[in-house]
């Protein structure tokens, strides 16, 4: 894929998911500590959301940090927005942002 088919491609997934990961591994198997915790942090909250295991594609693992402008994997996306990585999520879980965030998906989901 050339570059802005990556880019259109990243768009997609996030505006397909309204809370979209991507990790190294997957929900089942997460291959990384830092993806393994945002996964259970999602987990806590239920709430439904897409993953994309950037192992698997370089196009996508590279284009991701350009996409985001954030030079490290996992990077979590709710309604198009760009959150951040492990540390800033766990960081909006300890003081309620994170669930802030995703109440409107929750509640589209009820």
């Amino acid at each position: 894929m050339d570059e802005a088919q990556v880019r259109d491609y990243i768009a997609q997934l996030i505006a397909d998911n309204r809370v979209m990961l991507f990790m190294k591994g997957n929900k089942l198997f997460p291959q990384c500590g830092f993806s393994g915790a945002v996964l259970e942090v999602l987990k806590k909250h239920k709430v439904k959301f897409g993953t994309f295991n950037v192992l698997r594609d370089m196009d996508i693992r590279e284009g991701i940090k350009t996409y985001s402008e954030w030079p490290t994997i996992p990077q979590l996306y709710i309604d198009g927005e760009f959150i951040g990585g492990c540390d800033i999520v766990r960081e909006m879980d300890e003081n309620g942002e994170l669930a802030e965030k995703l109440a409107p998906v929750l509640n589209a989901s009820a």
